[in-house]
């Protein structure tokens, strides 16, 4: 029997067993592949973990012809010499060349959200939630590496555009699907559907979000799991832990009034983890179950507004194999810092005594990335398998930071060029400027080299590359990448602010691509730093943080066509216009990516409900 599975990297592979048994997603498979710059070959060990009578066997057939173009006849046999009772381990090694192209397993996975306000009370106290299927979050998505993802949203909000973005996907040749309003596409106006399809080309956790506004802080949001290889074995896979800052005003009240009044951010009333929390005797506590002596795969993934976080668990140790969308060679620590979009995927061992664990999210007020009125009380509840109760546990002492963890290495080894960096590195300066208005208001404005980012909702970036015009208007906050196949190279510096120098560090996130980190600074940059600078096997992710004060250096290469977002996580900058968009190879686009039949007709619903709208846009729009 043929159980399909998305094991590699190179490849999509089935594993087949002869005589009856059967092979299930989650008997977890390894992959061990590390890359040399000089290889001609990759050598991929597959693990599989499963318990077969005598006489049965286990094979692996996949995509491409060193698994047997999906013939199993053809299948590649696994030995069991090490297999036992306790540990019924089958091995295969298979040599692939580098670059075999991306999987595709035939397979769609639907989804369908309807989105609606209704009330809900996720830590004991109600407030008004922006919900998709009635659940916040909103629906995990599942899917193999290699499917295509089919997700038809319905905008049953009375008052709200929405758009949805699928954070961390490159959208490889298909950014009409990214769901940035003013972008890719115009909001999906009230009482209107559509249609995201889009392939998995990369595995392991994200999260999809509404890109309309702060919306995703009032509930449009979701986790998304893409199974995979993974850099180190485990048993079974307990799934997503979102992690949110939580208002009880919505966010969208908040964010209208934070962009026009001189203090800093607002202080978030709560949090939750996975959807739930405690505070002043309401609500209760998420809850995870562990196996004793198992491994566990956990998906951490912070889907804030504001707030930073040092997760930990008690008394146990973290396994850490993913950041963002890139498995990395593994490595163990007890605390784990989670920036705005952030992922990371932690494999947590089962060895201690059977009991209650508290799983701790401090955020980092004395680090000055975020606050929290309940900070100190954002835990959840790690069980072992027959236990129930509260836990007695405490912590252990750490260093608030609001930096990123250091030596992320990524599993598959890459370079960076760094010969031209000299000629090619562009520097992009972000500060606040605070305008006062005719009529005595203030607006804040975050700058990205002298310009704020003010995205047209009602001709999106899409409409210029699909008519061949390039007279976007200057806040659209363009930079044209024209030639494919060229590494880019950014500095972020940020500046001192007009009339304030507001030094706070930035979630920096970019679409259509993950970047390397070539490295960061508290001071200010300048091109002497270029020879410091990181170039062999840097850590590589989509999101990462830029220090406060300081500067943030990474590098990509244009190989996907398309226009994409650069910008802060921090709901609040990002709505007063801390962000550009790199429009790459624009004529490009179409021949990649032919205009969505419904592109035109959303936007023409989006015209008409406009003028007569609830709540006008006041913000980037992003």
């Amino acid at each position: 029997m043929l159980s399909s599975y998305v094991l590699s990297g190179i490849a999509t592979l089935a594993s087949f067993v002869s005589a009856s048994a059967v092979v299930h997603r989650d008997a977890h498979e390894r992959v061990f592949a590390r890359q040399s710059s000089s290889c001609i070959q990759v050598s991929v060990t597959f693990n599989e973990l499963k318990s077969t009578a005598w006489g049965e066997s286990v094979s692996v057939v996949g995509s491409i012809a060193q698994l047997g173009n999906w013939d199993t006849s053809k299948a590649i046999f696994m030995t069991a010499t090490g297999y036992t009772a306790s540990n019924p381990q089958w091995v295969a090694t298979v040599n692939i060349p580098p670059g075999t192209s991306l999987p595709t397993t035939g397979r769609t996975v639907s989804y369908d959200f309807d989105i609606r306000n209704t009330t809900m009370s996720p830590d004991g106290h109600a407030r008004q939630v922006l919900a998709i299927n009635n659940q916040y979050p909103g629906p995990t998505i599942y899917a193999n590496w290699g499917d295509m993802i089919s997700v038809t949203v319905h905008n049953n909000m009375p008052n709200n555009g929405t758009s949805i973005h699928w954070h961390g996907l490159r959208q490889w040749h298909k950014g009409s699907q990214d769901g940035v309003p003013g972008v890719n596409e115009c909001p999906l106006a009230p009482g209107q559907s559509k249609t995201y399809t889009f392939q998995a080309t990369q595995y392991g956790t994200s999260w999809y979000h509404s890109h309309w506004s702060s919306q995703y802080g009032d509930g449009v949001v979701g986790p998304i799991v893409i199974y995979g290889p993974a850099t180190a074995n485990y048993d079974l896979d307990v799934g997503p832990l979102p992690i949110t800052d939580w208002y009880y005003p919505t966010v969208a009240q908040i964010a209208a009034k934070t962009m026009h009044v001189n203090a800093g951010p607002p202080k978030a009333d709560s949090a939750l983890i996975n959807g739930s929390m405690v505070i002043q005797g309401a609500g209760s506590y998420s809850r995870t179950t562990l196996q004793p002596g198992k491994r566990h795969r956990l998906r951490l993934i912070n889907t804030a507004v504001d707030n930073h976080f040092m997760v930990s668990l008690d008394n146990h140790v973290m396994q850490v194999i993913t950041n963002d969308f890139v498995p990395i060679v593994p490595y163990n620590t007890t605390h784990l810092f989670l920036g705005i979009g952030q992922r990371y995927d932690v494999i947590i061992t089962a060895n201690q005594a059977s009991s209650n664990y508290w799983f701790r999210a401090e955020v980092q007020v004395a680090a000055g990335c975020g606050d929290n009125w309940n900070n100190g009380n954002l835990n959840a509840i790690f069980s072992y398998a027959g236990q129930s109760g509260t836990p007695t546990t405490s912590g252990t002492s750490y260093t608030q930071r609001c930096t990123d963890e250091t030596g992320l290495t990524p599993y598959w080894n890459s370079y960076v060029p760094d010969g031209q960096v000299a000629s090619q590195v562009t520097q992009l300066n972000t500060w606040l400027n605070q305008t006062t208005n005719t009529d005595g208001s203030l607006t804040l404005y975050w700058n990205v080299n002298g310009s704020s980012m003010n995205a047209d909702w009602s001709k999106p970036t899409y409409s210029y590359i699909y008519s061949s015009t390039s007279n976007w208007p200057s806040r659209a906050n363009v930079l044209t990448l024209p030639t494919e196949a060229k590494w880019t190279y950014w500095v972020l510096q940020s500046q001192a602010g007009n009339p304030y120098n507001v030094a706070v560090p930035h979630p920096i996130h970019l679409h259509g691509h993950d970047f390397y980190i070539l490295g960061t600074g508290f001071d200010t940059w300048n091109t002497g730093k270029i020879a410091g600078l990181d170039y062999t096997n840097p850590t590589r992710r989509d999101t990462a943080m830029m220090p406060a004060g300081g500067w943030l250096a990474i590098a990509f290469q244009t190989d996907n066509p398309g226009a994409w977002m650069l910008h802060c996580h921090i709901a609040w900058h990002a709505d007063e216009g801390l962000a550009v968009q790199f429009l790459e190879a624009p004529s490009q686009v179409a021949g990649f990516d032919p205009k969505p039949s419904n592109f035109d007709s959303q936007c023409a619903a989006w015209n008409s409900y406009a003028p007569t709208a609830a709540y006008k846009k006041g913000d980037s729009g992003i």
